[in-house]
């Protein structure tokens, strides 16, 4: 019983693509792995920009700075 934890951040990503990952995903542990579809569960969880954080500051700061630079 196969579980992936997928997380991105929450701007924009559509149900389609949020679908097309699952689908996917299911889909790679079929033909890797051999697992059962049915028994196969996969979690999108969308996190804030505010709460992800590279290089020591947020995303939502990386970004303000990176418009301000332009």
């Amino acid at each position: 019983m196969p579980y992936v934890h997928i997380r991105v951040t929450d701007d924009g990503v559509s149900a389609a693509q949020k679908a097309e990952l699952i689908e996917r995903t299911t889909q790679m542990l079929v033909d890797v792995l051999g697992k059962n579809p049915a028994s196969t569960f996969v979690v999108i969880e969308e996190v804030s920009t505010d709460n992800w954080g590279v290089g020591g500051i947020s995303v939502t700061e990386q970004r303000r700075r990176a418009t301000d630079r332009r």
